[in-house]
């Protein structure tokens, strides 16, 4: 497996090899953010600038010039000056000459001179590579270098004539996963299953959501993990039946389920798995009944998780097994919606089961990459490849309404994993946490 910084080298050289011979690239990173007064918020590096830099300094600019006749590719980094004064007060910082030879740029430069310099790039490039709409200030910044290549037009020297979304491009590779985004990514899946764990022992009725969150948290930062990888959901009872539901601020009653979902990120890329338990330790026969249809429907949604398999079908697995199990429990009524086909062709399945199956994991918890085949005229799902990663979770969420068996009210339901396809199926990253409702029992009896 190469080393970080060589794993970073190799995907510049992968986007210079796609480039238009002497085309420029530009990309720049995530800008602080100030929460209030002085005070930022936690800093975060801009997912595809990392992608390619490794870099976590904010106010950094990566520029890619492809290879010309006998003038080699060269890969570029803007970044904040050394200053030791800077540095008493927010930390350590590289500095162009540290940063180039640690993370294996060509040249490096303080980030002051990348409006002077980057009118010499540009000049007589052919194509200008990068990302409209995804920085304004950065948008910004490009327009004004192209009108000062223009303004040297007297003079023989041309602006690019064509312009191309460098993030075209980076979506297609950050899709498929290496052996270093694996890795990292099984790191966050079994730390975010201990925290998953952690907090199904901890939990007992009484307590408030947020303290279960705590727990959470702390198994995170215990780990070595950053921070959570998105808002942790843990939300108990009725509160379960609403999909982004992260106040966190309600007490657990006892007979009731709690739903977490939740995950952390580890060196930039996100865990993402949600687990759902009795907070009594015992499921009733309604919570029961609901919890293996869905972890029925999960295990036939990861069965269809394998290289050439239409990425839609993964959902379609869940939709079959939720669909059937509505029409057994009388969720649905056969004599309104018809045969299981006809619930599906209409999405009467819907009214319980309103999301999809899954979605790409990486670098973003909801990661880039398109979930079509483009190429093809009538667009179909497309084909699942070795190193993509997705998640994988099917639920279950009935609120309270005429026509539908009060048993079943306010139960919310999801059973979420993180897998990678492999050349024979799928590898799951998340499994270090109780799934089965025996296990699951039996693991919080022990723990009490």
């Amino acid at each position: 497996m190469m080393p970080a910084g060589a794993v970073h080298a190799d995907r510049r050289a992968r986007v210079l090899a796609q480039m238009q011979p002497g085309a420029v690239a530009v990309l720049g990173t995530a800008p602080e953010v100030m929460r209030n007064g002085d005070s930022p918020y936690p800093y975060r590096h801009d997912s595809y600038f990392y992608y390619l830099s490794g870099f976590t300094e904010p106010d950094s600019v990566l520029v890619l010039v492809a290879a010309l006749d006998a003038r080699p590719a060269r890969a570029i980094l803007f970044c904040r000056a050394k200053d030791p004064d800077h540095e008493i007060w927010d930390g350590f910082r590289y500095g162009p000459d540290a940063a180039r030879t640690a993370f294996g740029f060509d040249e490096a430069y303080p980030v002051d001179e990348l409006d002077h310099r980057m009118v010499g790039m540009l000049s007589n490039a052919p194509a200008l590579y990068y990302a409209p709409g995804h920085s304004a200030a950065l948008d910004a910044q490009i327009t004004g270098w192209l009108r000062g290549v223009r303004a040297l037009g007297r003079t023989g020297v041309t602006a690019p004539a064509t312009t191309h979304h460098l993030l075209v491009l980076l979506d297609e590779m950050r899709l498929l996963k290496d052996a270093h985004e694996v890795e990292l990514m099984a790191r966050a899946g079994a730390i975010s299953a201990a925290a998953h764990a952690r907090a199904m022992r901890a939990t007992r009725p009484g307590m408030i959501e947020y303290e279960i969150e705590a727990e959470l948290l702390h198994e995170f930062r215990r780990n070595g993990a950053q921070a959570p990888a998105y808002s942790s959901i843990v939300a108990s009872g009725p509160n379960a039946c609403v999909l982004h539901y992260i106040a966190n601020d309600r007490r657990i009653l006892d007979g009731e389920l709690v739903l977490i979902d939740a995950g952390c990120e580890v060196d930039g890329y996100a865990g993402d798995i949600t687990r759902t338990y009795p907070a009594n330790g015992r499921f009733t026969a309604p919570q029961r009944t609901l919890y293996e249809l869905v972890l029925r429907a999960q295990a036939a949604a990861l069965a269809a998780v394998r290289p050439g398999q239409r990425y839609s079908g993964i959902h379609e697995a869940a939709v079959q097994v939720l669909t059937e199990g509505m029409l057994e429990l009388g969720l649905l009524d056969q004599r309104k919606v018809g045969s299981i086909d006809d619930a599906i062709d209409t999405r009467a399945f819907a009214r319980f089961y309103m999301h999809g199956t899954g979605h790409w994991i990486g670098m973003d918890v909801h990661d880039v990459g398109v979930y079509r085949n483009l190429t093809l005229s009538d667009k179909p799902s497309r084909a699942l490849q070795p190193g993509m990663a997705l998640t994988v979770e099917p639920g279950i969420y009935v609120r309270p309404a005429d026509g539908v068996p009060e048993e079943y009210w306010n139960i919310g339901i999801r059973i979420e994993d993180d897998v990678v396809v492999t050349d024979t199926g799928a590898r799951i990253l998340t499994d270090g946490v109780p799934k089965d409702v025996a296990e699951i029992e039996a693991w919080m009896k022990a723990a009490r």
